[in-house]
């Protein structure tokens, strides 16, 4: 029986920049339905409207994605800009450039998003400045101690502040996913890296601890199917 009581270190394939594909292709497109179905794509959503509910819409918006996969969260973030009548420019980061490639193929209709091979922990990354950073089922590909720092520089990159929609540790969801995805997966990686992507994620403290080196104010909310929506202001 898996240890939930710590966090585990054990690598997920996606977390080998060099994979690339159908099998990464199918992955992709896996993902997009799991976050769909599970209602994973809300919770960004939802705390996107709320970090953004007293912005000045006369001034356009930059928002980043990273870890942004298939681009099809930016995508959905683009169409409720558009209903909410407020300039944006989104950027899709990804340090896998096969994944870049596939969301540049997927997103190839939305002038307003570009996106861009580039490691967060790079020089290149530090330099850049956002007014809202996104990080759907992200932040878990790392250890608390990568967090708590870059958490504490992600702070002074954003204008408005930051959002983690991430995944609660939890057997109900380990054992979940692991049904789900045996059942209906048709990509190998999928069937691996679900169970272990809920193993590699975070309790209520884990998240509060790695983020209080941060100096922004913070919420973490409790939401369905097993996720933590994390808003962090930065002023």
């Amino acid at each position: 029986m898996p240890d939930f009581s710590i966090r585990s270190e054990a690598l997920e394939i996606m977390d080998d920049l060099d994979c690339s594909g159908e099998v990464v292709d199918q992955t992709l497109r896996e993902l997009e339905f799991i976050n769909t179905w599970l209602g994973g794509n809300a919770v960004t959503i939802e705390a996107l409207k709320k970090i953004l509910k007293n912005h000045d819409r006369t001034k356009p918006v930059v928002i980043a994605d990273l870890g942004c996969g298939g681009g099809d969260m930016l995508r959905l973030i683009y169409r409720w800009t558009i209903r909410n009548k407020i300039q944006v420019k989104l950027i899709g980061i990804d340090a896998n450039p096969n994944i870049i490639h596939f969301a540049q193929q997927n997103i190839h209709d939305i002038p307003a998003i570009e996106f861009v091979t580039l490691d967060i922990f790079s020089d290149d990354f530090r330099k850049m400045k956002f007014d809202v950073v996104i990080g759907t089922l992200f932040y878990h590909h790392f250890s608390n101690l990568q967090l708590s720092e870059f958490f504490h520089q992600l702070h002074k990159q954003c204008n408005i502040g930051f959002i983690i929609n991430d995944i609660h540790r939890h057997p109900l969801a380990y054992y979940s996913i692991k049904l789900l995805t045996k059942l209906f997966s048709k990509s190998a990686m999928v069937k691996y890296d679900a169970p272990l992507s809920v193993l590699r994620a975070f309790t209520k403290k884990e998240l509060h601890n790695v983020l209080a080196d941060s100096t922004a104010s913070f919420s973490i909310t409790w939401r369905w199917a097993f996720r933590w929506q994390v808003i962090a202001v930065s002023r």
